[in-house]
Formats: C-alpha cells, structure tokens, sequence
C-alpha cells in the first residue's frame, strides 16, 4: 500500500475513533441527565453547594425526596440549602420531607434553610430539619398549627333537589360527606386526629429548636411572625438572605463564602395551560384545594 493510501486508512479510523467517542459521550450524557434537566456529576471533584426550591402549597413529597436522593450520592456535594418559600401543605408530605432531611444530614452533609416570603406552618416545619435557619426580618414564619376543612352542599342540595344515598358498614365511614352536616360523633373523630397531628408538630419544633415544649405551646396557636419575631421567639438562627445561606453553608464546609452551586433546572409547565390558569384566574392553591376531609400543616390566607 502506497504512503497516501496509508495516511488515508489511518485518517479515516482516526475520524471513526472520534465520531465512535462523541457517540458514547453522548449517549452517557443522556444517562447522567435527570428528567429535570440536572447533570449528575457524581465524579465531579470540587466541592459544591445544592440548592432545592421548596415552593408553593406541599402537595407531595417525591419531587424534593428524589432531589435528596441524588444530592446523597453525589459525593461532590458538601451541604444542602433549602430555599423554603411555601405557606406548608399535607402532613403527610411535610413529614416525609423532614424525615429525608434528617436522613441527609446522617449522612455528614450540611443543611442550611433560607426562608423567603413565607415559610409557614409545613414551610417551617421542614425548615425544623436544617442545622441552622436563616431568614429576613420580613418574611413570614410560624404558623404553627393544623387545618382540616371542607365544604357542605346540604342546602344547596336540598334547593335544586339533589340528594345522594350512602350505603356503609361503620359509623364514622363517610365522614366529610358533603350533602350533608357533620355530626357531633365525626366532630370528635376528626379534632382527636387534629389534635395528635397538632402534638407531633410542636414536639418537633421543640426538639429542633432546644425550646420547652409548653412554651412552643404557648405560641403554636396559629400565630405568623415576621422573621423577626421567630428571631426573638427562638424559631430562626439569624437573618440573612438566600446568598448568605449560600455562603454559610462554604464556610461550614471549607468551601469558602463563594462556593460553587447545583440547582436542577426547573421543567416549565405548557405556555398554553399557564395562561388558560391565568385566564380562568385559577392559582396552585386554588387547583390543589380539596373537597374532602384533609388535615394539613398550612398557613391558610
């Protein structure tokens, strides 16, 4: 074989060599890459901060659990800072975040929470779970307490004559019923539920924040305090903005106070089902609201 067509077999496996590794890359890229648009950088080796955004009503807890998951693993990530701007949601959810939270910080990671505009009722109590609590003088906090409300149609009913049959085995089955009132039976049932929800919120406020229970008591009625208030109560650490939280967490972590940071991209709904909401004037709150009985830690305004 001649010098040129030697260069040329050797050119032409050189060129298939690196289409056959663009190839790969991408294809690992596409592994790596979450459904939310986050690079997985598990093999990253400087140190970083995440950031999760819990916002809005706290409908469910898989979204910020699975982002827990991964910032776990991820062994270039050296602490967590909430950005917490929700007035709570289901207890449920609430919990379930607090509890991955807790399991996170097992792990030897920091967490720092940084309250917005609200961070109330559910918002704070996952707040509970972080290693420090940051938030402005302004924002909204507190909120301690628990909420269960849904409407009745029995007169409505009644007016344009409606009326629904129930077949069931045990009393309390169909409690919430809307066509018709509750009775003094379901009343107890459900404050008994309420109650207890209640007692396992100001318990965890007490522990996390090394209050005397009664004294959480005394102030869990419901009440929102300003960021200064929850200051003055115990309820927050200090003041300080969504970049202080950033920069406490470097230097709790030898990062320094301008660490570099990992948020996944947020996947935007459909322009067209954001503005039919906007047309029809219809929020999250207003298309998350239940018609049946739901015991919620949440701020309701």
């Amino acid at each position: 074989m001649s010098k040129t067509g030697k260069r040329i077999v050797i050119g032409i496996i050189i060129f298939s060599f690196f289409m056959f590794a663009m190839f790969m890359f991408i294809i690992f890229i596409g592994i790596m890459r979450s459904s939310d648009g986050y690079l997985l950088d598990k093999y990253s080796l400087v140190g970083r901060v995440a950031i999760i955004d819990v916002k809005g009503v706290i409908e469910d807890s898989e979204d910020i659990v699975r982002q827990l998951d991964n910032y776990e693993d991820d062994k270039s990530i050296k602490a967590l800072v909430l950005r917490i701007d929700s007035p709570g949601g289901g207890v449920a959810a609430s919990q379930e975040v607090y509890d991955r939270i807790l399991k996170f910080r097992d792990s030897g990671k920091i967490v720092i929470a940084s309250m917005g505009a609200i961070a109330a009722s559910g918002g704070y109590y996952i707040a509970c779970a972080a290693d420090t609590i940051l938030a402005n003088p302004g924002s909204l906090t507190g909120s301690i307490g628990v909420i269960l409300s849904f409407p009745t149609f029995e007169k409505l009913m009644k007016t344009i004559g409606i009326e629904i049959e129930v077949f069931k085995a045990g009393e309390l089955k169909d409690v919430g019923n809307l066509s018709r009132e509750v009775t003094p039976e379901e009343r107890r049932m459900m404050q008994a539920a309420i109650n207890d929800t209640y007692d396992q919120f100001i318990t965890v406020v007490a522990e996390a924040r090394g209050l005397d229970l009664e004294e959480v008591r005394k102030i869990a009625d419901g009440s929102i305090y300003t960021g200064r208030q929850a200051f003055e109560l115990g309820l927050i650490d200090e003041f300080g903005t969504l970049d202080d939280a950033i920069s406490l967490a470097g230097e709790l972590t030898d990062l320094g106070d301008d660490p570099r940071t990992v948020k996944e991209r947020i996947r935007r709904k459909p322009l067209l089902w954001e503005y039919a909401k906007s047309l029809l004037g219809m929020g999250e709150d207003v298309l998350s609201n239940r018609l049946w009985p739901y015991i919620e830690y949440r701020y309701s305004y």
